[in-house]
């Protein structure tokens, strides 16, 4: 049998415990696949400028971020 002294084993502890949290934390931070969409009452189109646009705040008047004209769906 061999002997193990109270140094050797809290640094082997340590030394374990960092591992496993590296492990750990690389795992989670692993990039995950995100699914983004976008659904058409978002796009507005300016009747005036014709610039398409994403606005998701407003549901029926819209200003066109280009040229400030009042857009409707």
């Amino acid at each position: 049998m061999f002997t193990l002294d109270f140094s050797l084993a809290l640094g082997l502890y340590c030394l374990l415990f960092t591992v496993v949290s590296l492990v750990f934390w690389l795992w989670n931070k692993a990039p995950k696949k995100r699914v983004l969409s976008l659904e058409e009452k978002y796009i507005w189109f300016c009747s005036v400028c014709t610039y398409t646009y994403v606005n998701t705040k407003e549901e029926f008047i819209s200003i066109c971020p280009r040229c400030g004209n009042y857009n409707k769906k």
